[in-house]
């Protein structure tokens, strides 16, 4: 089963399959750039075509009038509960994710930048910066993106994106990391656009998960 048909088993709309997509694309653009210390490419990929299937849950109702979809989104909350997290991580164990795929799945998030800028797992630097290098409409300058996650979140208290101190921290530490994954590549930041990933967002698509 080819990565889209797992998108598709799951109803994951167009958008959340296209971040999903063109953040693997960009940890592929980096792999082929890499001149660091050996990494498991395969388990980035995974990694990164599997990392938001819980999001589901995050999508307003309001954000399609199709009612079908309106009822898929009550049936994920019904069987997964409202921790897209958690989803994240069941549904990755579920599409055959090794142990340490989960571990760099659950350490990936961008509330754990400090951790992964100290890490010594690039595997996790990796997911971590091109996930946040992605927007919903493609790829864009890292630190751009996580200030807009300052504005998107501020008025949620449970998000560590809505303490401004704590928004910053995150921010410089996301920085460090981007340092870090440049150092050891043939890359500078502004190689990773839409342009340079579209060619591997065509190969993903045919992508078999559970294929190892």
């Amino acid at each position: 089963m080819n990565i889209i048909q797992i998108y598709n088993k799951y109803h994951l709309p167009e958008n959340l399959q296209m971040h999903m997509l063109r953040v693997a694309a960009c940890s592929n653009l980096i792999m082929d750039n890499w001149n660091g210390k050996e990494i498991d490419k395969e388990a980035i990929i995974r990694v990164c075509l599997l990392h938001d299937m819980g999001n589901m849950v995050k999508i307003p109702e309001d954000f399609s009038n199709d009612e079908e979809f309106i009822k898929i989104r009550r049936k994920y909350f019904e069987k997964y509960g409202t921790n897209d997290h958690e989803i994240n991580l069941e549904i990755g164990r579920v599409e055959g994710l090794s142990k340490k795929e989960l571990i760099i799945l659950d350490g990936k998030r961008s509330r754990k930048n400090e951790e992964t800028l100290k890490s010594d797992s690039y595997e996790i630097k990796i997911c971590a910066y091109c996930d946040q290098r992605v927007a919903p409409d493609g790829v864009v300058d890292l630190k751009s993106r996580l200030e807009d996650a300052k504005i998107r979140y501020k008025n949620k208290p449970l998000s560590v994106w809505s303490n401004e101190e704590k928004a910053n921290h995150l921010i410089e530490c996301a920085l460090g990391i981007e340092t870090q994954v440049m150092e050891n590549c043939n890359l500078v930041p502004d190689d990773i656009n839409d342009e340079n990933i579209v060619k591997y967002i065509t190969k993903l698509r045919d992508y078999n998960v559970l294929v190892k």
